[in-house]
């Protein structure tokens, strides 16, 4: 089992060099990979008959068939989901293939004046690439699969900000970069190369391919369903998770209203008392490069009081960096480092919008432990060392969102249980968090499965209309304290990547119904740092082979 994952790993990051660069396997920086329609059709081949040889083996050890579990779950949706379309043809300005493309640009090395030459070589490469994508859009609109006009024109929304020579232009900030000497020239050329590739693609986008694009914006059931299922690696009833997930927002709200009573002289209001803590003083800081240098102090501060006490941090991944992103669309994200673990350590990334300067630290506590340790970066550094009990598919090739995103969330509610949290205002802020994944359960879900908005619902809102995107956006505002622009992106972004958003909070739900059962089995044998312990070793898979994994222990 271990040399067909890796072997499949090795063919599929020789497709899949984006892939390469992003989980830090050497050797592919200079490609991009096919985006033809034979090209997606090649993946999902190599997935077919990869899956098909674990067919012909018996697992040696519990481990080994641990891993059959995870490498058949996460390979079997690469077939359906391409059978589908999906990777084809659905666009977004997330995570999509121009998304790809201009990302990896991010986490390429530019030490040295080689590695500047090979981000020419790709840079030069970009307008082939878009060209090959854009045939595989075509290809997929004769059979009638065009994403819905609101992530046509979002998507060229974005790319025109990536390339206004007026704006932040990336590709040109890009090239600034390159040192001076006779390699400068050469990335100037082809950055904007690159930068008019993705100017005319966007174009395309605008002119050729909304007249065909839909107005309709959710997916429905049958799409939403595998959606879902790739998003969680498990198979869950969606209309108890829409129930659920009107009940937990309901809790979270409750146990802020509680904090805002204690904060604001017995006044429950949430809103009043999230405006006090964004007046504070001595939680606000000034300054995108202050505000990184808090976040590092932060993370720096979790990882060594966590280490020995809590979790088992060795010390060559005790060090995430803190960085503000080339961007400004308000994203934050992570990413992991190199598998070698020195050409490229663990960042977490803040993509700050254009004009903001002051940035409230109750809200950002918890994303710091989000992101960082125990978070993200403890999950996927920890999975990269342990070579011991993993293949190296999955240290590096499997990533499975509700179970990365499910137990940053848990992370977070972690950092309250150990008492991370007991300041009201960075509780507060944790809880803010978690209410707007909440929501984002019930819109997600509700908006792609144009759902009735139940009659019972405990906010009273609205009983008994129909979800649509305008409702979707009046919910979001209603309980996200969050600018009315970030919002309107988080919308065009549950859109377009359907089932996304809610694997983070029902990934969370899934983590803990595994610890409860694993407290059920234990009874008082149960040790919390052995139970997270345990179920890090096992790497990132699919929830549901993650529970029968822990089930075994």
């Amino acid at each position: 089992m271990d040399q067909l994952s890796e072997r499949y790993l090795e063919d599929y990051v020789t497709l899949e060099p984006i892939e390469a660069t992003f989980i830090g396997i050497p050797g592919h920086d200079h490609e991009f990979p096919d985006f033809s329609p034979g090209g997606f059709d090649g993946l999902a081949e190599l997935a077919r008959v990869a899956v098909a040889e674990t067919t012909e083996i018996e697992p040696g050890s519990p481990r080994e068939e641990v891993a059959r579990d995870a490498f058949v779950e996460r390979l079997g949706l690469i077939g359906a989901s391409h059978e589908a379309g999906v990777p084809q043809h659905q666009l977004n300005a997330i995570s999509s293939v121009p998304a790809h493309i201009r990302k990896v640009f991010d986490l390429m090395p530019t030490a040295t004046q080689e590695n500047w030459e090979t981000i020419a070589i790709r840079l030069n490469q970009v307008g082939t690439a878009l060209d090959q994508y854009r045939g595989t859009l075509l290809e997929q609109a004769g059979r009638g699969r065009v994403s819905a006009l609101r992530q046509v024109e979002d998507l060229a929304g974005r790319i025109a900000g990536w390339t206004d020579p007026n704006g932040d232009n990336f590709f040109g900030g890009l090239a600034a970069q390159a040192p001076d000497g006779p390699v400068k020239p050469t990335v100037e050329a082809a950055a904007a190369s690159a930068a008019k590739a993705f100017a005319e693609f966007g174009g395309w986008l605008t002119a050729e391919l909304a007249p065909r694009a839909p107005q309709r914006d959710a997916c429905g059931r049958e799409v939403y369903e595998l959606a879902s299922r790739n998003f969680l690696g498990a198979t869950v009833d969606l209309d108890e998770t829409y129930a659920w997930g009107w009940q937990e927002l309901a809790r979270i709200e409750g146990e802020m209203a509680a904090i805002a009573a204690e904060l604001n002289g017995g006044d429950r209001n949430i809103q009043a008392a999230a405006a006090l803590l964004d007046a504070d003083p001595a939680r606000k800081i000034r300054g995108k490069e202050a505000f990184r240098e808090w976040m590092q102090e932060l993370s720096d501060t979790a990882v060594a009081e966590l280490a020995g006490r809590h979790f088992d941090i060795p010390e060559s991944i005790r060090t995430l960096d803190c960085r503000i992103a080339p961007t400004s669309d308000g994203s934050i994200y992570y990413t992991p480092p190199s598998e070698d673990l020195t050409s490229r350590r663990g960042a977490m990334w803040w993509a700050v919008p254009n004009g903001i300067e002051d940035f409230a630290t109750w809200r950002e506590v918890t994303t710091v432990y989000h992101e960082g340790v125990p978070g993200h970066h403890l999950q996927c550094a920890q999975t990269i060392l342990r070579g011991d009990l993993l293949n190296r598919w999955q240290r590096v090739g499997c990533w499975v969102s509700g179970h990365g995103e499910g137990w940053a969330l848990y992370a977070e509610r972690l950092m309250d249980e150990l008492g991370y949290l007991d300041d009201p205002g960075s509780r507060f802020g944790m809880l803010d968090a978690q209410g707007f994944r909440a929501a984002r359960v019930i819109v997600d879900i509700g908006m792609h499965l144009e759902l009735e908005i139940p009659k019972d619902n405990p906010f009273g809102w609205r009983p008994g209309e129909r979800w649509n995107a305008d409702l979707g956006f009046e919910f979001l505002r209603a309980h996200a304290g969050l600018e009315t622009e970030f919002l309107k992106a988080e919308l065009n972004r549950y859109l377009g990547w359907p089932g996304q958003a809610p694997s983070y909070k029902v990934g969370e739900r899934i983590w803990l119904q595994a610890r409860e059962e694993a407290k059920q089995r234990k009874g008082s044998g149960f040790d919390l740092r052995q139970f997270h312990s345990d179920a890090l070793n096992l790497g990132s898979l699919g929830l549901d082979p993650l529970r029968r994994a822990l089930a075994k222990l």
